[in-house]
């Protein structure tokens, strides 16, 4: 899979904010006609603010949700644990795992946030710039913003509001389940972003593809590939 380098990872905290502020810039918050035939989803298991880290992604065959491919790589981490700025951590992993796919997504769902981050470039959209592919952020939790009542209903979503902005929506994926918190990431809108997240969601709370790359980075995922 092409990635673009677009910087340095190796850079100190002052420089990572403002790698961020200019790379929110390019990102594309619009609807590029995806109609995905694959569908990726990665993930990255670490244990304390150093040490090693295993990156994951998965890639699932469109409508089916079968797994067509796994790919993993465990390497060291060198940058710290530091709310907003966990995709200088995370992203050098999960592009080494992606570089190693033979099959390459149209479309890519991350677990962590897209623009529903205070610089407006979580992981998600750091992620689909070095893609150049279209993403989505489904994160388990906020990182910014605030949003009303969502109904119960599975597929009832709220907008997350944050500086006056709507950087993202609150969705639930099944009825009577805690929601997922759905953004922008990269060359997708966010009802796009929302249909596409409804439509990975078959028994469980996450999508599948992230889910299946959440096992994967656990080391709990049994696949053999036939290439």
């Amino acid at each position: 899979m092409e990635i673009y380098k677009l910087h340095e990872w190796q850079v100190n905290y002052t420089r990572a904010r403002e790698i961020q502020k200019q790379l929110s810039k390019k990102v594309i918050s619009a609807n590029t006609g995806i109609n995905p035939q694959l569908i990726a989803g990665v993930d990255i298991s670490s244990h304390g603010s150093h040490g090693r880290a295993r990156g994951a992604v998965v890639v699932v065959s469109y409508p089916s949700l079968k797994l067509v491919e796994v790919e993993t790589v465990e390497t060291e981490v060198a940058f710290p644990y530091i709310p907003g700025l966990l995709s200088f951590r995370e992203c050098p992993v999960i592009l080494e795992a992606c570089d190693k796919l033979r099959h390459i997504p149209d479309l890519i769902i991350v677990d962590g946030q897209g623009i529903a981050h205070p610089r407006r470039l979580g992981l998600a959209s750091h992620l689909g710039l070095f893609l150049d592919t279209p993403t989505i952020g489904c994160a388990k939790s906020i990182l910014c913003g605030q949003h009303g009542p969502v109904e119960e209903k599975a597929g009832s979503f709220a907008e997350l509001i944050y500086q006056n902005e709507v950087v993202g929506a609150a969705l639930r994926t099944r009825s009577g389940v805690k929601p997922v918190y759905i953004s922008i990431g990269h060359k997708i809108d966010l009802p796009s972003a929302l249909t596409w997240t409804i439509r990975c969601c078959h028994k469980y709370r996450l999508p599948e593809p992230t889910r299946l790359a959440h096992l994967a980075a656990g080391g709990n995922l049994a696949f053999q590939p036939c290439y």
